[in-house]
């Protein structure tokens, strides 16, 4: 299936001429840009469910049954996502990526852009959380195909010795959405009263995302396809069914990978969606100010993201994961006893803290995942690992954060954290390091 190091280089060589330093950056601007306003899209209804979308599409519940029905909605969106896996990573395998890219793009821009426009509970009725949810479902959908493109736009165009370099910008993404999710929100809310913020304030993230689209598609239109992947199309070797092949040959990989995955997700969604409803709901720490010390947080995200992503073309995508996940065991315990100090300081401390360890293990992951797959499976895959890892992660962390808190106190969130981390290292033990394979194949 993979060759050793020697082997990779004739291989890899044609790539490394094909593409120059002119078209690299290009590809890089791309992939980056176009995962940082899908991450946007996906984040600004996490925020939205943290702060507003429990009162405004369920206000007949109390307040934990209604926190947990928008968290509920929330996690639609990850149950969608390996289904967006597939549909997306079908084509992306057999037709190409660029065309691919450009669909997902356009399926979660208007999908998120239409929540904005989605009347509330008060003037639809029950339609308006089912019309929620659909669009929600279809976010999921689209993010589902969006991610593995992405990182595969990267990693197919870049020298060997680079991958590791190119694959930080798409993994980049989340960081910047999440930022821009977050300071738009902090913007709104400065700018706003608490009922105006209420009552309409929340749409206006969601309805820029429409102008967030065009960009986004001025920007894929532009790019090429990867030179690898044309090549397994000239040649005719792309497969008639890729998700049957990635079961039937590479069962290993897809959990392994999966299982590495778990603890990313777990880590984000627990420090950003559940932490700033926990801070705001329970702690009484102010809107205002939880956005603003998550933005600070994200930093720290991004720093982890490109420290190792970009270390892992000389130290070995596995190592940097395995040594991202031991540091969450320590983190996950730390996490709420910072939170619960009610200090500011001491709440980025703690939320900063969890998401450098989820940077430390995602940024290597954009490289990893996709060297883990031959060619003619490598879309379906790789988005396949990711968005199974994104179920058992993300989709579950923040209702089980509510019931364990409810039940059992903050800290045992914190002990729920290091359990999935414990997961992820057991699963990535298993993989092999793959920094030195060839992509061809």
């Amino acid at each position: 299936m993979h060759s050793d190091a020697t082997s990779a280089r004739p291989a890899d060589a044609p790539v490394e001429k094909a593409t120059g330093g002119e078209s690299l950056r290009r590809v890089a601007v791309a992939s980056f840009i176009g995962t940082a306003i899908e991450f946007y899209d996906f984040y600004i209804y996490g925020t939205a469910a943290a702060l507003v979308l429990n009162k405004a599409f369920f206000p007949t519940l109390d307040p934990v049954n209604a926190t947990l029905a928008s968290f509920s909605t929330y996690a639609v969106a990850f149950a969608a996502r390996p289904l967006g896996s597939l549909v997306f990573g079908h084509f992306g395998d057999r037709v190409g990526r660029k065309s691919v890219l450009v669909a997902s793009l356009l399926l979660m821009g208007l999908s998120t852009a239409c929540v904005g426009l989605l009347p509330g509970y008060g003037t639809w009725g029950i339609w308006a959380p089912l019309v929620l949810i659909l669009l929600r479902f279809l976010q999921g959908i689209g993010l589902g195909g969006e991610w593995g493109g992405a990182a595969l736009l990267a990693v197919e165009h870049a020298p060997r010795a680079r991958r590791g370099l190119y694959a930080a910008f798409p993994q980049l993404g989340p960081s910047v959405g999440f930022f821009a999710a977050t300071g738009v929100f902090w913007l709104l809310s400065e700018a706003m009263s608490d009922a105006a913020f209420r009552s309409w304030g929340w749409r206006v993230p969601f309805l820029l995302s429409f102008l967030l689209v065009g960009v986004g598609l001025f920007v894929r239109l532009k790019i090429s396809e990867t030179p690898v992947f044309a090549k397994v199309r000239d040649a005719q070797e792309a497969g008639r069914v890729p998700a049957v092949d990635v079961l039937r040959r590479h069962p290993r990989e897809l959990l392994l990978g999966a299982g590495g995955m778990i603890v990313a997700y777990g880590l984000f969604y627990t420090a950003t969606t559940y932490c700033l409803a926990y801070a705001t709901g329970t702690l009484g720490v102010s809107r205002t100010t939880m956005l603003g010390l998550s933005l600070v947080a994200c930093l720290f995200l991004a720093a982890g993201t490109w420290l190792a992503a970009t270390r892992s073309d000389g130290i070995g995508r596995r190592k940097l994961v395995l040594g991202g996940a031991g540091l969450a065991v320590v983190w996950g315990p730390a996490l709420f006893p910072l939170l619960d100090t009610r200090q500011p300081v001491l709440i980025a401390l703690g939320v900063g803290g969890a998401l450098f360890c989820m940077g430390v293990i995602y940024g290597p992951m954009g490289a990893y995942l996709p060297e883990l797959f031959g060619t003619t499976v490598r879309y379906s895959g790789a988005s396949l690992a990711y968005n199974l890892g994104g179920v058992l992660g993300g989709a579950v962390a923040p209702l089980f954060a509510t019931r364990l808190q409810a039940a059992f106190g903050s800290a045992s969130v914190g002990w729920y954290v290091s359990a999935m981390a414990l997961v992820s290292l057991g699963c990535v033990l298993a993989l092999p390091e793959t920094r030195e394979r060839e992509l061809l194949g």
